[in-house]
């Protein structure tokens, strides 16, 4: 099996924004096959159409798959995970930026009709969960962070004034979730 991984971005987003192209390159020269979608109606993020999306891109999920989420791309992430058969697993997760129930954001609040299955979502990764957190995000608070490690029993990373980590922040590197991917 070929090494994956697949990079979903936050809301307003695109393939080349933020960390997402150094991060991809960083892996393809680890021969990893990356994939960075550019997510439908991005400024308007519905799960009802980013989920799908996601699936197909998936296809087949398997223990060489690494998928690494930006804010909304975490809960694409998560809401992926609770729907694999109970023998489908992925390799790694890294969550980037990532919260576990609305922000207060009515663009969002559809992501969030029911609450996140964490018992369920916590087995779907063979190789674990990395989080990703600033400790100054304006919209993500680190509260968010230490949930997230509770809850997957994943690696929590403390960035130091990192913002959003976005292209607003000007994060246009993430050595740590490569390291994450190995």
């Amino acid at each position: 099996m070929k090494k994956r991984a697949i990079i979903i971005h936050c809301w307003s987003g695109s393939p080349d924004y933020a960390w997402y192209p150094w991060v991809r390159q960083k892996l393809e020269k680890k021969e990893f096959e990356v994939q960075v979608p550019q997510m439908p109606d991005t400024d308007e993020p519905r799960l009802d159409k980013w989920l799908p999306c996601l699936r197909q891109l998936i296809a087949n999920p398997d223990d060489e798959l690494v998928l690494v989420g930006h804010s909304i791309g975490t809960v694409t992430i998560m809401r992926y995970l609770e729907t694999l058969a109970a023998n489908e697993q992925v390799g790694k997760v890294i969550l980037v930026a990532g919260f576990t129930d609305q922000l207060g954001f009515e663009e969002l609040e559809n992501f969030f009709d029911t609450k996140l299955n964490f018992a369920k979502i916590k087995t779907k990764s063979s190789h674990g969960y990395a989080v990703i957190q600033s400790d100054n995000d304006p919209y993500v608070s680190e509260q968010y962070g230490i949930r997230l490690k509770t809850e997957l029993n994943a690696k929590l990373i403390i960035k130091h004034n990192a913002g959003h980590m976005s292209g607003e922040d000007r994060c246009t590197e993430l050595p740590e979730a490569v390291a994450e991917i190995g």
